[in-house]
């Protein structure tokens, strides 16, 4: 029996090169294709794979939340982030969402395979980088403790983050309670809610803080530099 892969990622370049590159091993196959979390958890309902593959930077529904969603249906799913970073706060998020693989996209071409393989040996898989990252211990919860100066913020809930990320992509309340199956009044009063939880006092505010805590990516022009991200503790 063939395994079963649902491949998430809203460019469908991306997503097409990544089926066909799974595709060449006669013993899996691609069930499902979505392009955004919310679609890859309603597909996967349906279509029950034995791997799903979710970029992380995926409008409506990110893949970090998406995993999170998916790890609760099913604690059973194996799921494998892609993703163009690899600060520690994001693998941390996506290990704590319940992510079994983590493959940088710049690394796909040479580690996607490999990762699949891994998760269907029941195995976890993490790019080179990130396997020395957590031996390094860049992980460790406690670590720099004494540098948390700054008092952690509310945890938001799994509906409050999909708010989050709808409003910050720049969504009315009415297309927020459209996507969200609430009435534009409870999306007015999530949204309303949050600003208060957080401290936040305008939208612009909001997106600042979805793209710090990795509700939302913001994609750099090809060949842009970035600067090296100290650790989020």
């Amino acid at each position: 029996m063939k395994l079963r892969i649902l491949v998430a990622d809203d460019h469908e370049l991306v997503r097409r090169g990544l089926c066909t590159l799974l595709q060449a091993h006669e013993d899996w196959e691609i069930c499902g294709e979505a392009v955004d979390g919310r679609e890859a958890v309603e597909k996967a309902k349906q279509l029950k794979p034995d791997v799903i593959i979710l970029d992380v930077g995926m409008p409506n529904l990110n893949g970090l939340d998406a995993t999170r969603q998916l790890c609760r249906q099913n604690a059973h799913y194996k799921v494998i982030v892609l993703t163009i970073t690899d600060t520690d706060q994001v693998i941390r998020e996506a290990l704590d969402a319940g992510a079994r693989g983590f493959v940088l996209k710049s690394d796909a071409a040479r580690d996607l395979v490999a990762a699949v393989e891994a998760l269907q040996r029941n195995r976890m898989f993490f790019t080179p980088r990130v396997n020395d990252m957590v031996l390094a211990g860049f992980l460790d919860k406690g670590q720099n403790a004494s540098a948390s100066v700054v008092p952690e913020l509310p945890k938001l809930t799994p509906r409050e983050r999909e708010v989050v990320q709808l409003i910050a992509e720049g969504k009315s309340s009415k297309e927020v309670a459209s996507l969200l199956n609430l009435s534009t009044k409870t999306a007015e009063t999530h949204r309303s809610n949050i600003m208060r939880k957080l401290g936040l006092h305008s939208i612009r505010d909001l997106v600042v803080y979805a793209i710090k805590n990795n509700i939302i990516q913001v994609q750099l022009p090809v060949g842009a530099e970035t600067r090296p991200q100290s650790p989020i503790v």
